[in-house]
């Protein structure tokens, strides 16, 4: 189904006003003309629009990110922070972004060219920022394929470690299976970003068939990659309710979602914690990103975008929250397990040391397997410190913080969990295939950021839309080779913490300043009333000008501050130790950091130096026409 679209004016169009009045109330307003040229292709179905949209927003981040932050910031404290800001900053943020694409039907480019040719710049920024995010992600996707590859096997590699001759791998006999199995054997990796080492060949060929998966989604365009979302954001739902059912029957579930909800009121009083839940918020949605104004884009002028950002948001919402209980149910069981093996093996070095009458325990010596964990903490609790044989406190708690950050929590804890399971190469390959789908469905999102402004805006590109798609995926592939070095997952790192983060802040600054002050918050909500039949509320107008742009601004000084205060570091595994340590990026990563960051923002303040400078050459060449104009009358 062909859809219309608001045909782009030229370049001249705006930049022949005034200098004065670029930005300004009195500019060309981009309200929906009723001669609007067919232009490409829309959403054959609001279905597909709406699996698309929910499959790019829900990530990777809704499984690992968020659960940890929760766990992290007080549980149950930090969902009500959560929703709080979701309400005030995420929501009106997200409705701006449906209602400018589908408003002015074109690509992030397009849409803030369109308001003002000086603004082109933050759609090139947004642009970017995708590449940035798309080279990472899909790497990410490329770990999930191996993982998947190696599902396919009994017992799975990472359940024992490996023995070298009658000996266990001294490197994975002090640390764990699954760790060994993720640092050694799936990443080979290096003890520092400096000792840069070879390509991993394995994870050279995951990270092609990543990008192939990709290219032959979008090769078509949203036409093949809409029929691709049917499966690909519906079947993780699938996968987690499997887990939930599973994860709920296990003994230590309800410890683990006990643990991770247990409300910590006095985290409010943190403002770091305040900077992690916006953060949350603002990946959450895939704000600046420029792929919600490109999916919006497709939609028919009169669809309910107001609707559809509460929908969306919700469902964002309600995914992580199910996402938090299927990994707290499944860690919580690993927790209990391993807390349940430590007592045993206390148990048993009591057992063979003597004991003072005194410090005798009131649980059966004799059998290690039948303590419970309860009546051993309590026991160690009053007489640990005397009894001798070396004991440790078998805690839930530090058995629950155990590897539950980012992608350890699910190539590590995760992974380790599962292969308790019976049957577990079966869950196993359901978790890794459903990570496989999180992470296409919003690469779909991220390479239609690319590709939609890029040919709005440039008709060559138009009309050769595959090559640029091929084009596209084959750049990503061979800048992402960087990341299948032995130590790419530091460049990973690198990028995800600070590279994409800072420049998605700063692009997301200017857009809402530039609609709630250069071109009105009121005006912007009489374009959508003419476009729904109906006006929102007036504290859109407030949220935008005030509320939003002072917590981006807040959001995006505690980043810049965080930084300065204290140097960038990344955590790095140390063989020799079998451990993780924390160590600070070398002076040539922080000005690779810098650097990337700089050239994110860079088409902002060109683009306003190419407009201003184009702007004031016409106005020149208008006067000297003037001139001569005058000249001529008076002969």
């Amino acid at each position: 189904m062909e859809r219309e679209k608001l045909a782009l004016p030229a370049d001249g169009d705006l930049s022949d006003l005034p200098e004065s009045q670029l930005g300004s109330p009195s500019a060309e307003s981009f309200e929906l003309s009723s001669t609007e040229p067919p232009a490409r292709d829309g959403w054959d179905s609001k279905m597909e629009y709406f699996l698309a949209q929910v499959g790019f927003s829900v990530g990777l981040g809704n499984v690992w990110r968020f659960p940890y932050l929760c766990h992290q910031n007080g549980g149950g404290a930090f969902l009500l922070l959560y929703v709080l800001l979701m309400v005030v900053m995420g929501i009106p943020l997200f409705f701006l972004e449906l209602a400018a694409g589908q408003s002015i039907r074109q690509g992030s480019i397009g849409v803030w060219k369109h308001i003002s040719p000086k603004l082109s710049g933050i759609g090139y920024s947004s642009c970017v920022v995708c590449f940035f995010v798309a080279l990472y992600y899909n790497v990410i996707i490329g770990w999930s394929l191996f993982y998947l590859g190696n599902s396919f096997q009994y017992p799975l590699p990472w359940e024992q470690c490996p023995q070298q001759g009658n000996t266990t791998v001294p490197e994975c006999a002090a640390s764990s299976p699954t760790t060994y199995f993720w640092f050694r054997k799936a990443l080979d990796t290096t003890d520092s970003i400096n000792e840069t080492g070879q390509f991993n060949p394995v994870l050279t060929c995951c990270l092609l068939g990543a990008w192939t998966i990709v290219c032959l989604g979008m090769f078509k365009g949203i036409k093949s990659s809409a029929k691709v979302m049917y499966f690909s954001s519906v079947f993780p739902y699938v996968v987690l309710l499997c887990f939930l059912i599973r994860g709920l029957l296990l003994d230590g579930a309800t410890d683990g979602i006990k643990y991770m909800f247990y409300p910590k009121l006095k985290i409010w009083g943190d403002v770091q914690v305040w900077r992690q839940a916006a953060t949350q918020v603002f990946f959450a949605l895939g704000l600046g990103f420029g792929s919600v104004i490109a999916y919006s884009s497709y939609n028919p002028k009169n669809n309910n975008c107001h609707r559809d950002a509460f929908t969306v948001s919700a469902i964002n919402f309600l995914t992580s929250v199910l996402a938090s209980l299927v990994v707290f149910a499944v860690l919580g069981f690993r927790a209990k397990t391993f807390a349940l093996q430590c007592v045993a093996r206390n148990v048993r070095r009591l057992s063979e040391h003597g004991l003072d009458e005194s410090l005798w325990p009131s649980f059966n010596m004799s059998a290690p397997e039948m303590v419970s964990l309860e009546e051993y903490s309590g026991w160690y609790s009053a007489h640990g410190a005397q009894a001798p044989g070396n004991l440790s406190d078998c805690s839930l708690e530090k058995e629950m913080s155990t590897g539950v950050q980012g992608t350890g929590l699910a190539f590590i804890a995760f992974t380790e969990a599962m292969s308790l399971f019976p049957g577990s190469p079966f869950w196993s390959a359901l978790f890794f295939l459903m990570l496989l789908n999180l992470g296409l469905s919003t690469m779909f999102g991220t390479m239609e950021g690319i590709l939609a402004p890029l040919t709005d805006n440039f008709k060559t590109l138009s009309n050769n839309k595959t090559k640029l798609t091929v084009f596209g995926c084959v750049t990503g592939f061979l800048f992402g080779l960087v990341f299948t070095q032995r130590c790419g997952n530091y460049f990973v790192m690198m990028l995800d913490d600070y590279s994409a983060t800072l420049p998605l802040i700063i692009v997301v600054v200017f857009e809402t300043f530039s609609v709630s002050w250069l071109y009105g918050a009121d005006r912007f909500l009489n374009d959508i009333e003419k476009m729904l039949g109906w006006r929102p509320h007036v504290v859109y107008k407030y949220l935008w000008k005030y509320v939003c742009l002072l917590a981006m601004l807040g959001l995006l000084a505690a980043s810049l501050v965080t930084m300065v205060i204290s140097r960038p570091t990344y955590t790095a595994w140390n063989h020799t130790t079998a451990t993780e340590v924390t160590l600070e990026y070398p002076d040539w990563a922080i000005v690779v950091l810098s650097g990337l960051i700089l050239f994110a923002i860079m088409p902002v303040l060109l683009g306003y130096l190419h407009a201003t400078l184009r702007s004031r050459a016409k106005q020149r060449d208008r006067d000297r026409e003037a001139v001569t104009y005058s000249r001529c009358a008076m002969e």
